[in-house]
């Protein structure tokens, strides 16, 4: 029953909502990112996308410059780069994944959060930080547009990425830990190994006034690390794994999906 109960809504999705295929070729188009999944993947990642567009608010500051366009093609591709989160996993488990994301708003430019961090010796500390997104546990997503647009290449950076692993990190706490809920067949002892010997590794290569492997933001924030080690996995997988190998398989695993080998061998 329930089985029947699912195909019906589908089927009653896609009577009212025919899917865009012209305009999610054009998606694709538009950036690297999505051009580099393989087309069977891609149209399962594109209707995805097309129910998440649907499912989820895309709102724009009222600070937003007025010409600016978010067309079909545009909305399904910022949908489809967070989909890509949860590509490998099936729809009912990408559906709670994002169970509490409601909204994706787009502001005009960066922005600045007051914050305070206690340090190892219990001292308190105070800055702004800057930031091209934020995430909360039931708030929407806030990404700023120059950030937005500069997502979808495939050199490590995007924000979209970024914030919404966020999300699958807040699925089982208040904040972003770097340390969400893990399917059975992961041990937790595994994941806080490998992150462990990577936060480390970054805070090592700071300490010595080195640039690190992967953006020092990682270094920043658990949180943070695991935020910035989804985007270089998904947009810069090459770069993860020669850097951090243990951490591209373990995150292999964790989204089911190998972004290595969606990559064309170069010709000679």
């Amino acid at each position: 029953m329930l089985e029947r109960l699912k195909r019906w809504r589908a089927a009653r999705f896609e009577a009212r909502h025919p899917f865009p295929a012209a305009e999610w070729h054009e998606a694709r188009a538009r950036l690297p990112l999505l051009a580099a999944v393989p087309d069977e993947a891609a149209e399962r990642l594109g209707h995805r996308a097309w129910h998440f567009a649907h499912a989820k608010r895309l709102s724009r500051h009222p600070e937003l410059d007025a010409s600016i366009d978010f067309d079909v093609p545009a909305r399904l591709a910022i949908a489809a780069q967070g989909c890509l989160l949860t590509l490998g996993w099936d729809e009912a488990t990408h559906r709670e994944a994002f169970a509490g994301l409601h909204e994706i708003l787009i502001v005009p430019d960066a922005f600045h959060r007051r914050v305070e961090e206690m340090d190892e010796f219990g001292v308190m500390h105070e800055y702004d930080d800057e930031r091209a997104g934020e995430t909360s546990h039931q708030g929407p997503v806030v990404v700023a547009y120059p950030d937005l647009m500069a997502s979808g290449a495939l050199d490590g950076f995007n924000v979209v990425i970024h914030e919404l692993a966020h999300k699958l990190d807040m699925a089982n706490s208040l904040d972003a830990d770097g340390f969400p809920p893990l399917p059975a067949d992961m041990a937790a002892r595994d994941w806080h190994r490998v992150f462990t010997a990577v936060w480390d590794d970054l805070q090592a290569h700071l300490a010595r006034g080195e640039a690190t492997p992967i953006d020092d933001y990682a270094a920043s924030h658990p949180g943070e690390c695991f935020a910035v080690s989804c985007e270089y996995f998904f947009a810069a997988p090459e770069a993860l794994d020669a850097a951090y190998p243990e951490l591209y398989a373990l995150l292999g695993r964790y989204f089911r999906l190998d972004p290595l080998s969606w990559r064309s061998p170069p010709s000679d």
